[in-house]
């Protein structure tokens, strides 16, 4: 990053500005590092913040080679619990195996998005990419011409002129908002409930499982060996000060099979949240020389686990399109961008809508849907075609390899 003062305010030029200081922005700042291409981070929250960010916590085995491959996979592979699979329970009696590891060759890992985070801004940090917090007014200009970025740190404005633009800003930044209206076109299913999440330092169950009850959803997920994380479907009206620890517990075990709700250790939540439901994709992810990555561009209900990897993958395909650009010369990956990341987009926006549909209890389903529900998944049980079928979405669609 270098700067001039022949303006006012200060100009800042870099190669590639990323905006957001997540996961995906932080990857793909750590990518192009590693790859010689100048870029600045602009991040509107403080990095405290930032960590302390509660997501999500399975990783598809590309999303772990993928942070492998960027020099982050050390405490990944210390810590992380390789799972070969995700159990699956409903009518209270009947369980199944979505086997990833049989049916397609992968396992996924169970590692904490904070810890992934963290894992970056060691690694950034260590390499001194510039990584802007407390940013505010942050705003994109001439994205088909002279792009730069406008924004205000301490009270300081300044100017960052770049070749592209990463938007990594998730849902509500201001990446998707730059696009014209005229060119975008946006998609988006809002679900009539919301997962409320509890966060406690017990020991996990040895298994991930997903439930499906007639009170609603439940999951039971981890971070490590004495960190779990546990979720029960609840009304999208609900707040966080309706559910007493002890009322979640006791509404958590309800839902799953006696012998495996028995197993269950409670304790007290050390962070406890409800999160709304919705897909929702934007078209195009590329405008100009502006790029959406991750949540910015979509968002997956998180049944499936799929809305880390997502952003993951669009990392990938933008970090190899801009190395052909710098490196080679060529724009053949650039300009499939979008196409190529909307492809994978879709299939694992269906994915997560058709689990959420499957195990999830709606307010205006009759018994006969309830019904339904528990005939599929009788007969993924009954057919090993259904379930490598099942494994083969769960464990995650490929990533084209562009090299």
């Amino acid at each position: 990053m270098t700067q001039t003062h022949k303006t006012q305010p200060p100009v800042l030029k870099t190669q590639v500005a990323i905006i957001g200081g997540g996961p995906s922005g932080m990857l793909l700042s750590l990518l192009l590092s590693k790859e010689g291409i100048d870029n600045v981070v602009l991040e509107r929250s403080s990095r405290d913040h930032v960590l302390a960010r509660i997501r999500a916590g399975v990783l598809e085995w590309g999303s772990v080679e993928l942070l492998r491959r960027a020099g982050v996979g050390a405490r990944m592979d210390r810590d992380g619990h390789v799972h070969n699979g995700t159990r699956v329970a409903w009518q209270g009696e009947h369980t199944m195996l979505i086997d990833s590891k049989k049916w397609t060759g992968k396992s996924f890992m169970a590692y904490g998005q904070s810890y992934v985070t963290e894992d970056l801004y060691a690694a950034v940090s260590e390499i001194e990419t510039p990584v802007l917090h407390d940013v505010s007014d942050v705003q994109l200009h001439e994205l088909t011409g002279a792009s730069h970025v406008t924004f205000v740190q301490d009270g300081v404005a300044q100017r960052l002129d770049c070749d592209f633009i990463a938007g990594c800003d998730g849902f509500h930044g201001v990446s998707r908002q730059a696009i014209p209206a005229s060119v975008q076109k946006n998609y988006e299913k809002v679900y009539p409930f919301g997962w409320l999440g509890v966060l406690s330092e017990t020991p996990p169950l040895p298994d991930l499982w997903y439930v499906q009850h007639e009170r609603g959803f439940a999951l039971a997920s981890q971070r490590s060996a004495m960190l779990s994380r546990y979720y029960v479907q609840c009304p999208i009206t609900d707040r966080v000060e309706d559910w007493s620890d002890e009322r979640f517990w006791n509404e958590l075990i309800a839902r799953f099979p006696p012998e495996i709700g028995s197993a269950i250790i409670t304790g007290p939540s050390i962070e406890k949240s409800i999160a709304p439901l919705r897909s929702f994709v934007t078209e195009p992810m590329r405008y100009g020389a502006l790029f959406l990555c991750g949540d910015a561009a979509h968002i997956v209900p998180p049944t499936g686990a799929k809305g880390l990897n997502l952003a993951l993958s669009d990392v990938y395909y933008l970090w190899r399109g801009l190395t052909q650009h710098y490196q080679q010369g060529s724009d053949t990956l650039l300009d499939r961008y979008s196409e190529v990341a909307l492809d994978r987009v879709w299939k694992t926006e269906r994915f997560s809508w058709w689990m959420t549909s499957l195990l999830h209890v709606f307010p205006e389903q009759s018994s006969f849907d309830h019904r339904t529900q528990a005939a599929e998944l009788n007969s993924i049980l009954a057919s090993e075609h259904a379930q490598a079928w099942l494994a083969e979405q769960y464990a995650g669609f490929p990533v084209e390899d562009w090299g």
